[in-house]
């Protein structure tokens, strides 16, 4: 619980520092109308400093990338093995794990074409942030216009390139490089694991877990700058872009909490009537203390004790579900963090001017499913995933900058929604889910 408070004293520091920096921009920017030295040392200020010191932050957040998407997807296909032979029960789970980030990562996408925030910039301020962000931006439009036409030939390129670690420390112009090879090449790893003996597996899985907690420990010591780097590059994005940012901004943030709000009371709701026998107003009056500590911790681990109690004793969950379905969920079932990766990627498209097709959203969609399952149950968690879908698509990871400041209160939305679709999918399964004697290590996971 003090780790949990201590989470969220910092992301509350980082949405004030938001503010802060927010508010100096706009007051230079007003300044600077009648005094233009004034904007143009404020700009040269940001170059020279500012932008450098939000590198540091935000290059540490890069630095985890590979490694983390690796061990944690690996390591959700070990369990994944091991807790099939539960049957029906997991059968049941994991689709509708899938089902529900699908669902969600869909909703979010059409919501930003509909709505298309990014798209309120104008044009002159598209192709500064274009010069800002090292051009990045303008190569993936040039490579874009050389990209080969799809086949199959060119999707196994694509998925199982000759050179693995080459393509995953390659161009960042790709356009549908880096990541995907580093995906599939995790997963058949985790599929290999699952055919070791109990001994070996057992190693695997401590290596993997070993990884994994390394890197949320250097994401631990990147949000540890945050308080300062966020200011520093929201105060550079105001100075240098001006007014539209923060509008596109406001209408990002509006857009995505609204269409998070819709999955959880409309698509879940949904679910609830049509696969138990629960009244979906009285579920979610029952669940809402959990719903809170969800919103307040921005963790779906630190919830997790409250989810299982709730679904026990308030719900009447059976223990055998609620002890595989929740713990499970708590790590693989992300839908509020699948529609925020696609909407983010999406937004930051938006903002440089670069249109994904039909395909390329497609594509998003699975792999902001995919990646979802990578990210850690930690506030901040999602952030050094969401930069490496931004280099998949070749889009400047340094464009979560632009997303970062507001990152506190979406983080505890997608929260709110992870917990809100776990529990949902418990109820679910157990209705559904005839009673089975799974034996004593049935309730694990």
């Amino acid at each position: 619980m003090m780790v949990a408070e201590a989470d969220s004293r910092l992301a509350n520091r980082i949405l004030i520092a938001l503010l802060a920096g927010a508010a100096a921009g706009v007051l230079v920017l007003g300044v600077g109308g009648r005094f233009p030295a004034v904007l143009g040392t404020a700009r040269s200020l940001s170059t020279t400093v500012l932008d450098p010191f939000g590198q540091v932050f935000l290059r540490l957040l890069f630095f985890v990338v590979v490694p983390l998407i690796f061990a944690s997807l690996a390591n959700g296909v070990l369990q994944l093995g091991r807790l099939g032979n539960l049957g029906p029960l997991a059968a049941r789970t994991f689709s509708l794990f899938v089902a529900n980030m699908a669902i969600a990562a869909v909703l979010g996408l059409a919501m930003m074409n509909l709505l298309d925030p990014g798209g309120r910039i104008d044009p002159a301020t598209q192709a500064e942030l274009a010069v800002q962000y090292g051009g990045a931006a303008q190569g993936h439009i040039e490579t874009r216009a050389h990209q080969p036409a799809m086949s199959l030939s060119t999707l196994v390129q694509i998925f199982m390139p000759r050179n693995l670690l080459g393509s995953v420390v390659g161009n960042d112009r790709d356009l549908l490089g880096e990541m995907l090879p580093l995906i599939v090449f995790a997963l058949l790893i985790g599929a290999a694991g699952t055919k070791l003996d109990s001994v070996k597996r057992d190693m695997l899985r401590a290596g993997l877990e070993l990884v994994t907690e390394l890197m949320t420990g250097l994401v631990h010591f990147a949000l540890k700058l945050a308080p300062y780097a966020v200011p520093a590059m929201i105060f550079s994005v105001v100075v240098k872009i001006g007014f539209d940012i923060i509008y596109a901004l406001g209408l990002f943030v509006g857009g995505t909490l609204a269409v998070m709000a819709l999955h959880l009371f409309g698509t879940l709701s949904l679910w609830l009537k049509l696969g138990t026998r629960y009244r979906p107003l009285h579920f979610f009056k029952q669940i809402s203390p959990v719903l809170v500590t969800a919103f307040s911790t921005s963790s779906s681990n630190a919830t997790l004790p409250a989810s299982l109690a709730t679904a026990r004793e308030v719900l009447g969950i059976r223990p055998i579900t609620a002890g595989f379905v929740l713990p499970l969920g708590a790590t693989m079932n992300m839908s509020g963090t699948a529609l925020f990766e696609g909407c983010v990627v999406l937004f930051v498209a938006q903002v440089f001017g670069v249109e994904l097709t039909l395909g390329q959203q497609l594509m998003l969609v699975i792999l902001s499913v995919l990646s979802a399952v990578a990210v850690a149950g930690i506030p901040g968690g999602s952030l050094p995933v969401v930069a490496g879908l931004l280099v998949t698509f070749g889009l400047p990871p340094e464009g979560i900058g632009i997303v970062l400041g507001v990152d506190r209160l979406l983080d505890m939305a997608r929260t709110t929604l992870n917990v809100g679709a776990d529990l949902v999918t418990a109820a679910i399964v157990d209705e559904q889910t005839p009673v089975v004697d799974a034996g004593p290590g049935s309730q694990g996971g």
